[in-house]
């Protein structure tokens, strides 16, 4: 019979190698997997020895194996970056909230992938899907084959469900992750839908502006030219600026799209991405929105990680790779530091300006009772709400805000095209008082 060299893992993460004897490679897996362990390399000894660089009189070295195959065995632990694609956000949180309750129920987990396979109406979900269950299948963990998908599984999903895996908890672990995408899509929405309303009245000042710039204003000078009169100042600018964007339509319209890409480029840049994140932050109206969404973030995913197992060196890595905004990724590479070198992390989280002392001393009693996960999970679901009064408060500032802003737009116009009528008026009329005396 066969001799099969093994390497795996056992439930604490530790790395075991060993030999066993099989009918078939696949039997080997399952004969592996039976002694509590989760195999990332089976090799057949024979071949292997055969296969090995150096061994024998005269032997060459060994050809490199091509990418995701190796001679005489199966390399399970294999990770080709960028392979997969992009899935929408609510997908995938609908996926993991549906494995959840699959893997919950006692469902095995390559059967719970081969069933949302099944039913699955997203094309490249599910053939990620079938990939993740083909990987699994050869003897990868769940964790290694959500690696070789890192457009679609980011680091926070993979690290979480390695430490589930390691842990025994692989199913509490995706109801947390399946809860923190949900939470996390909730405030998305309620951003975006808060900031719906401004944005559709920006745009219907642009049109109008530009409607009155182009049609109606050059009507009123082709009167004005008739009234042989001298036109107030605030007239003419009005004027001298509907001719340029009429008779410069194209140029007009190619200089607002070279500021639009300029300040794209500026905040692809390192300093220009700081200084635009800390405008944000700063904001009237929208920036207590914006500081309140990267607390909640921030806190619940550097809780969620610690409460599943994550370390928290690694956790702090990927929360800082998740922020979303530079300032708060900055505070986090200092907390890193500080825990590195054995210190707390109250005083970075202090000293960063952007975390409130209620946030700074609630995570200073978690870290004193050993409660700190606990804590930074209530501190995510106090901002929580805190997200929601913030958007109600906002919008209610903003809508007064953007009317007056519309109006000052398109009476500015108006006041500037009747001024000089006004002005004929009073003349008219001052001439016909004196006529009757």
């Amino acid at each position: 019979m066969p001799k099969y060299n093994y390497t795996a893992l056992d439930k604490g993460g530790k790395e075991t190698k060993g030999t066993i004897e099989a009918a078939t490679q696949n039997e080997a897996i399952g004969r592996v997997k039976d002694m509590s362990l989760f195999p990332t390399k089976i090799v057949e000894a024979e071949k292997e020895d055969k296969a090995a660089p150096g061994k024998g009189k005269g032997a060459k070295p060994a050809a490199k194996p091509a990418a995701g195959k190796k001679k005489g065995g199966v390399n399970i632990n294999i990770k080709i970056p960028g392979l997969g694609g992009k899935v929408k956000p609510k997908v995938l949180t609908t996926f993991t909230r549906q494995l959840a309750t699959l893997v919950d129920a006692g469902l095995p987990l390559l059967r719970g992938l081969r069933v949302l396979e099944k039913q699955e109406r997203d094309a490249t979900l599910k053939k990620i899907l079938g990939e993740l269950a083909v990987s699994i299948e050869g003897g990868s963990t769940f964790s290694e084959a959500l690696a070789q998908h890192p457009k679609t599984f980011n680091k926070l999903f993979v690290n979480m469900v390695k430490a589930g895996e390691l842990g025994g908890v692989l199913e509490v672990v995706l109801k947390r992750l399946a809860e923190f995408s949900e939470k996390a899509q909730k405030i998305k929405g309620k951003v975006k839908a808060a900031m719906f309303y401004p944005v559709a009245v920006l745009i219907v000042a642009v049109g109008i502006m530009i409607l009155l710039m182009v049609f109606v204003v050059p009507k009123f000078k082709e009167v004005f030219a008739g009234m042989n009169m001298k036109l107030p100042g605030f007239t003419e600018l009005v004027l001298a600026i509907s001719e340029t964007i009429k008779d410069n339509i194209l140029g007009t319209m190619g200089a607002v799209a070279a500021v639009v890409v300029a300040f794209m480029l500026a905040i692809k840049t390192k300093m220009g991405r700081l200084l635009w994140d800390k405008f944000q932050l700063k904001m009237p109206a929208i920036g207590p929105v914006i500081t309140k969404v990267a607390i909640a973030r921030f806190t619940r995913t550097l809780g969620t990680l610690v409460s599943s197992g994550v370390p928290i060196l690694q956790a702090l890595n990927i929360v800082k790779e998740t922020a979303g905004n530079v300032v708060i990724a900055n505070a986090v590479v200092k907390i890193h530091e500080s825990v590195k070198e054995g210190e707390t992390i109250t005083a970075p989280l202090e000293g960063s300006g952007v975390f409130p002392p209620m946030v700074v001393s609630m995570v200073d009693v978690g870290e004193q009772t050993g409660a700190m996960p606990e804590m930074l999970l209530r501190i995510s679901d106090n901002y929580d709400e805190e997200v929601d009064n913030a958007v109600a408060a906002m919008t209610s500032l903003l809508e007064p805000i953007m009317i007056v802003f519309l109006a000052v737009i398109v009476g500015s116009i108006v006041i500037a095209m009747f001024l000089p009528l006004i002005a004929m008026i009073s003349t008219m009329s001052g001439e016909g008082d004196g006529g009757d005396k």
